[in-house]
C-alpha cells in the first residue's frame, strides 16, 4: 500500500495577506473558493511538489503561526535561495550542522536544533546531499526549511 502525503492544512490569520506571500514565493495557486459565509479554501502547491497547502476560512483551529519544520527538497540551495530574495522573501542564511544533522526542535524560530548542537554557517563542506539548509517564515510566523538533496537516500 502506498500513502502519499498530499496536503497540509495551515494556520494563517490573514487569508489574503498569506495569500500574497505564497504567490510572491513562487507557489502555484491552484484553488481560491468560498464554499460559503464561514468557509473558504486556498490551495497553494509548491513548484514541483505533489504534495500542496491550504489555507483559509473554516479549516482548522490550530493557532495560526503555530507550523515549525516544513521541510521544502531543492537541488540548489543556493538557486533556490536567490530567487527565493529576488522574490523579496526574508530567507535566514545557508548553514549546515557540525554533527550533519538537522533535528529536535528549539523555539519558534524553525532551528529544530538539539541542545548543543552547533550550526555552522555556509554550504555544508562537502555539499553532501541531505547536508545544507536555510530557513525562512510566512507572515503568521509557520516555519519553511530548504534542505538540498543532490542525491537520494535508497528507497526514496
Amino acid at each position: 500500500m502506498n500513502l502519499k502525503l498530499e496536503m497540509i492544512v495551515l494556520p494563517v490569520s490573514d487569508i489574503d495577506r498569506a495569500k500574497a506571500f505564497y504567490e510572491k514565493a513562487g507557489f502555484r495557486l491552484d484553488v481560491d473558493h468560498r464554499a460559503s459565509e464561514k468557509v473558504r479554501v486556498v490551495h497553494f502547491t509548491p513548484p514541483g511538489s505533489e504534495c500542496s497547502i491550504i489555507f483559509g476560512e473554516g479549516l482548522t483551529p490550530i493557532a495560526p503561526g503555530s507550523f515549525q519544520g516544513l521541510y521544502l527538497i531543492v537541488s540548489d540551495i543556493e538557486e533556490a535561495r536567490a530567487t527565493l530574495v529576488g522574490r523579496g522573501i526574508a530567507v535566514g542564511e545557508i548553514f549546515h550542522e557540525a554533527d550533519g544533522l538537522f533535528h529536535g526542535h528549539e523555539g519558534g524560530d524553525v532551528t529544530h536544533r538539539s541542545p548543543g548542537q552547533e550550526r555552522l554557517a555556509g554550504l555544508h563542506p562537502e555539499r553532501a546531499s541531505y547536508g545544507s539548509y536555510l530557513t525562512f517564515s510566512d507572515p503568521d510566523g509557520n516555519g519553511w526549511v530548504l534542505q538540498e538533496v543532490s542525491q537520494r537516500l535508497p528507497g526514496r
